[in-house]
């Protein structure tokens, strides 16, 4: 006797279906399972043995065989336990009408608790293109399946729930998702923040265009308040990039347990020692890493040069094409890592090169080691370039409030709206998106403008990058201002980000900080 019941499983951010075939024959009792597990799989025999019984349910006698197919896919994680139990109960009659049009996915407890379990949008969306009517899943994993339209979702918390939905002696309510709300005070507002006038307006023009961001300065200065602050004055996901943000958490296993879409953009700060497979993704079975968790929103490198030089680089071919490739014997998978870079670091190793309050205790040596922590190409890739200097006193007992998240987020919206419309997209094109040919279109500068521009290339040494990125600030700074066209006053504002921020930690080298124009 043959059961055959349908599940799915993850490969990266997309999901297969599989055939969890059942077969019980005559002969000594034993439980195998083959077609590619894991030890986690394989471990499911004794998971489903104590579930069904402590359920209540009979268990098939004599050999029992479960066919994992296809094969050649390598199964991981415990997802299939429901299914497999749902086999062993249609050999032992529990059966119900239908069984092709329901997908299974869950892990479970041993006494039959259903198990939230990972990737949980992806296997939806899965069952919907495979012309799947329902899937029945974990109810902590319900609210973020439900936003695919399409397919049922069927929560169920138990296994003698999904039996008796499937017996339909008390069929279970597809469950419905809402975007999460951002709640009042969990992103800290930029009024807190005091002093800083250049770095605030940087942090405007990083959120309005989709520039990266360094932030250099001593201790205490500001850096990471600011940071953490940006995701404030971004705007919300729409639910395209809700959904496709969401995958990328369920996958990675970072969501709530009962959360809905991600509605707002995310942060990640991940800690100076992390690995390269941590930051960017990796590992045997490949797992999106800090870059695509942080895909569409922020990604925040405190303490920038404490990274390793091989985690550092890593990160730049992402940068450029704003995804990931996982190249394993097996196959590629493709994680999505479009983000906003804010990174942090002091001028040198003791954090007070050029502050007036405190002398600098570095030797020279130890401050041009310092800077070599950090490659020229990395640097380049880079748009806005900020030194914080240290907050006085006046600023800090100043009794009136400085400008607000909502205030800020006003005028970045109305310059995001402004590119949409003057390209003709779709809302949530940035300026950064501009390509090479569409930067002659929207970015042309005037005799003034491109004057200037020639000498920065020449006194500077802009590379090639370096220019259309900095035409592409100066297009946001205009599109703040609400101008049709970029002026000079918009590229020397937009180049002035450009001077090198690690240059004045070499004095032995005597850089002077060039002078933009002519």
């Amino acid at each position: 006797m043959l059961a055959r019941i349908h599940s799915a499983a993850t490969l990266g951010l997309e999901a297969r279906i599989l055939d969890v075939e059942v077969d019980a024959a005559f002969g000594l009792p034993r439980f195998t399972i083959v077609g590619l597990p894991d030890a986690s799989v394989r471990e499911a025999r004794e998971r489903v043995r104590s579930a069904l019984k402590n359920g209540g349910f009979p268990l098939p006698d004599g050999a029992v065989t479960i066919n994992l197919a296809p094969a050649d896919l390598r199964k991981c994680g415990a997802a299939l336990d429901l299914p497999v139990a749902m086999g062993l109960l249609w050999l032992c009659g529990v059966r119900g009408d239908d069984r092709a049009s329901r997908v299974f996915v869950g892990e479970l407890g041993l006494g039959g608790e259903v198990r939230p379990v990972r990737g949980a949008l992806c296997l939806a969306l899965a069952a919907l293109e495979n012309g799947f009517d329902e899937i029945v899943l974990p109810a902590a994993n319900a609210a973020e399946a439900a936003a695919v339209a399409g397919v049922n979702v069927i929560p169920v918390g138990h296994l003698t729930e999904a039996v008796a939905h499937v017996l339909g002696t008390h069929p279970v309510r597809p469950a419905r998702t809402l975007l999460q709300r951002r709640e009042p005070g969990v992103i800290p507002d930029f009024s807190d923040l005091r002093g800083q006038a250049i770095a605030r307006r940087a942090a405007e023009i990083c959120a309005a265009g989709g520039h990266h961001l360094l932030l250099s300065g001593p201790p205490g200065a500001g850096k990471t308040m600011l940071a953490r602050r940006l995701p404030g004055i971004l705007p919300r996901l729409s639910l395209p990039e809700a959904i496709e943000v969401t995958k990328i958490h369920s996958v990675a296993g970072a969501l709530r347990p009962g959360g809905g879409l991600l509605g707002a953009p995310p942060f990640r700060a991940p800690h100076h020692g992390i690995s390269s497979a941590g930051l960017v993704g990796g590992g045997p079975r490949p797992a999106p890493g800090e870059a695509s968790l942080a895909h569409r929103g922020v990604l925040f490198l405190d303490e920038l040069p404490e990274f390793r030089r091989d985690v550092l680089e890593a990160l730049r071919q992402p940068l450029e094409e704003r995804r990931v490739a996982v190249v394993r014997a097996r196959g590629a998978v493709v994680f999505p890592c479009d983000v906003l870079l804010v990174a942090a670091m002091n001028p040198c190793p003791c954090g007070f090169l050029g502050d007036p309050r405190r002398a600098c205790t570095c030797d020279p040596r130890e401050r041009l080691r310092y800077a070599r922590k950090l490659s020229g190409p990395l640097l380049d890739r880079i748009d806005l370039h900020v030194t914080v200097g240290a907050v006085g006193w006046n600023d800090l007992r100043e009794a009136a409030l400085a400008e607000g998240t909502d205030t800020i987020l006003a005028r970045v919206l109305a310059a995001r709206e402004r590119c949409s419309a003057r390209r003709g997209a779709a809302p949530g094109f940035r300026n950064v998106d501009l390509t090479a040919q569409e930067l002659v279109q929207h970015c042309a500068l005037d005799h003034a403008g491109s004057r200037l521009l020639e000498n920065a290339v020449a006194r500077i040494g802009l590379s090639v990058r370096a220019v259309h990125r900095g035409l592409r600030v100066a297009r946001t700074i205009a599109d703040l201002a609400q101008r049709e066209r970029v002026n000079a006053a918009d590229l020397a504002e937009a180049l002035s980000f450009r001077a090198p921020a690690l240059a004045p930690s070499c004095p032995e080298e005597q850089v002077d900080t060039p002078r933009v124009g002519p």
